[in-house]
C-alpha cells in the first residue's frame, strides 16, 4: 500500500488579499501551521483551492510558494482535472510534476458522461501521468457519481492509479469499495463528516476540509481512527462535529476561509462567484474557535 498517503491530507484553500490576488505570505503560514501540526500530506489546488477562478500563472505561482515552504517534509498531491479530457492530458505533459507524488483528477462535470466514459476518461489520463494518480468523485459537484464498479474496473486496470478520494456522502459506496477493492488500492474520505467511520472500516484516511484548520486534533483522529482505537478517536469528532457542519452550511471555501479568519491565518476574501459566509454563519464560527 502506498503509505504516502495514509493519514491526513488537507486541500489547502488558496487565500487572497482583499484586491483579489493571491496572498502568498498567509499560503505559506497555513503550510507551515499544518506540517507542523501533524497533517501528513498537502492537495495543491483542489476544488477548496477555488481552482477554477485561478489562472494558469496564478497556479504555478501557488505550487511554487507551497513546494517551497514545504521543503520536502510532507508528500505533495497535485489537482489537475476537468471535463475535457484532451485539455487535461496537455495539462499533465505541459506541468512540471518534480516534487509532486500524485496528481488528483476529479471526475468530469458537467457534461454528465456515462460509466464507460468517466472509465475512458481516466484511462486516458492514466496512460500519460507520470506520477501515481488518485481519482476523485464528488457527485455532489459533478453531477454524476462514478459508480463503485467503474472505480473498481480502473483500481485493476491500472497499476498508477493508486486510490480515490471518494466524496460520495454514501456509506453504502464506501463499504462497497472498502469490500472489493485491490489489496493495494486507497479509499480515501472526501467528506469530513464520514472520515472516520471510513478508516475504522478500512479506509486509508482522508483529504479534508477542515483538517487544515485544526490540524493537531484532526490528524490525531485520523491516527488513532487507522489504529482502531474508536472511542479515543470519536471523542475528537464528537469535538470537531458542529464546526464541520458550519464549514459546509453555505459553500465551501467561504466557511474554512471565514475559520482562517477567526484563527488569524488569512483573510475570508473568495473570488465570485462564491461571496464570503454570512454574518449569523461568521458568528457561529468565531464563537465555536474562540471556545475550541
Amino acid at each position: 500500500m502506498n503509505s504516502k498517503f495514509l493519514g491526513t491530507g488537507v486541500a489547502l484553500v488558496t487565500p487572497f488579499k482583499t484586491d483579489l490576488s493571491i496572498d502568498h505570505e498567509a499560503l505559506t503560514k497555513i503550510v507551515n501551521f499544518n506540517i507542523d501540526n501533524g497533517t501528513d500530506y498537502l492537495v495543491i489546488c483542489g476544488t477548496t483551492a477555488e481552482s477554477v477562478t485561478i489562472t494558469k500563472q496564478e497556479k504555478q505561482d501557488i505550487i511554487e510558494t507551497i513546494s517551497k515552504a514545504n521543503n520536502g517534509r510532507v508528500p505533495l498531491v497535485l489537482g489537475i482535472g476537468g471535463s475535457n479530457t484532451m485539455q487535461v492530458i496537455e495539462e499533465i505533459k505541459t506541468t512540471d510534476l518534480n516534487g509532486m507524488d500524485a496528481i488528483l483528477s476529479v471526475s468530469p462535470y458537467y457534461t454528465k458522461p456515462t460509466q464507460e466514459g468517466i472509465y475512458q476518461h481516466f484511462k486516458a489520463i492514466s496512460e500519460v501521468s507520470p506520477v501515481p494518480v488518485i481519482l476523485y468523485n464528488v457527485p455532489g459537484r459533478t453531477s454524476k457519481n462514478m459508480e463503485p464498479e467503474t472505480t473498481l474496473r480502473l483500481a485493476n486496470d491500472f497499476d498508477n492509479i493508486i486510490g480515490i478520494k471518494e466524496a460520495c456522502n454514501n456509506v453504502a459506496q464506501y463499504l462497497k469499495l472498502l469490500k472489493d477493492k485491490p489489496e493495494d488500492f486507497l479509499i480515501i474520505s472526501g467528506d469530513d463528516d464520514l472520515a472516520l467511520g471510513v478508516v475504522l472500516a478500512g479506509g486509508a484516511g482522508v483529504i479534508s476540509v477542515i483538517g487544515q484548520a485544526f490540524p493537531e486534533d484532526f490528524s490525531k483522529m485520523i491516527r488513532l481512527g487507522l489504529e482502531g482505537h474508536a472511542k479515543e478517536a470519536y471523542k475528537l469528532h464528537f469535538k470537531l462535529m458542529d464546526v464541520i457542519g458550519y464549514i459546509f452550511e453555505e459553500n465551501n471555501p467561504a466557511g474554512i476561509k471565514a475559520v482562517f479568519e477567526a484563527l488569524n491565518l488569512c483573510q475570508d476574501t473568495v473570488r465570485l462567484p462564491l461571496v464570503p459566509a454570512s454574518k449569523g454563519l461568521k458568528a457561529k464560527i468565531v464563537d465555536y474557535v474562540n471556545q475550541y
